[in-house]
């Protein structure tokens, strides 16, 4: 009987273990770190005025020297080109990637898009650098009327499928208020205000910012 409910109790311990090892947290990094925000028109702030980005605001909210490598109209084939010459430039402890919504207007099929940005999260981690992925939603009339975007699928896929730290709703959630936009599909002054604390919060939920 004692030798069941130990083999039973170390069952129950490697089940435990292997469940954890799905959500495993990032490490936090100090103030001062090097980060780089990689993605299109978003991360590079249009729609706002110079120094109102999502960056510098994530940065003012961190205490993270943040570089941004935004590129308006970018897409996911474009940035896979240019991100290790953008790693190779600053070096960083963490990459925040936000891409996929020029593909989406273009209609590029979604799995095409996500083996880019499977492609893109390669290098990051060869550079040894930590990858959060932010989920953009699928933009439509129907859902910027009624106020519902949901993410697109694949930024929910790929986190799982590669273990990465994912920031979900947040850009949907400010894309769908008018008042946050200053335009169908970039955020206003305020809308990137929300953006940068609503990755702030989910960075401190996935361990890497820490706690104010």
């Amino acid at each position: 009987m004692q030798r069941l409910l130990l083999a039973t109790t170390l069952l129950l311990a490697l089940l435990l273990a292997s469940g954890c090892s799905e959500t495993t947290q990032g490490t936090a990094l100090p103030a001062g770190s090097a980060v780089l925000a990689f993605g299109n028109s978003i991360t590079f702030g249009t729609g706002a005025q110079p120094g109102e980005d999502y960056p510098t605001e994530l940065a003012a909210l961190s205490g993270w020297q943040i570089t941004n490598a935004g590129i308006p109209g970018d897409t996911s084939a474009a940035a896979r080109e240019r991100i290790e010459a953008a790693l190779a430039a600053t070096w960083p402890a963490l990459v925040i990637v936000e891409l996929g919504g020029n593909d989406f207007l273009r209609r590029r099929p979604a799995a095409a898009v996500k083996e880019d940005l499977r492609a893109i999260v390669s290098a990051i981690r060869d550079s040894g650098a930590q990858v959060v992925l932010v989920a953009v939603p699928k933009f439509s009339l129907l859902g910027a009327i009624s106020g519902r975007l949901p993410d697109s699928e694949i930024y929910a896929e790929l986190a799982s499928e590669e273990k990465l730290a994912l920031v979900d709703s947040v850009l949907a959630e400010v894309l769908a208020k008018p008042e946050l936009r200053a335009d169908p599909i970039h955020p206003n002054a305020d809308g990137y205000r929300q953006l940068a604390t609503g990755i702030a919060e989910q960075l401190r939920q996935a361990g890497l910012l820490k706690a104010p």
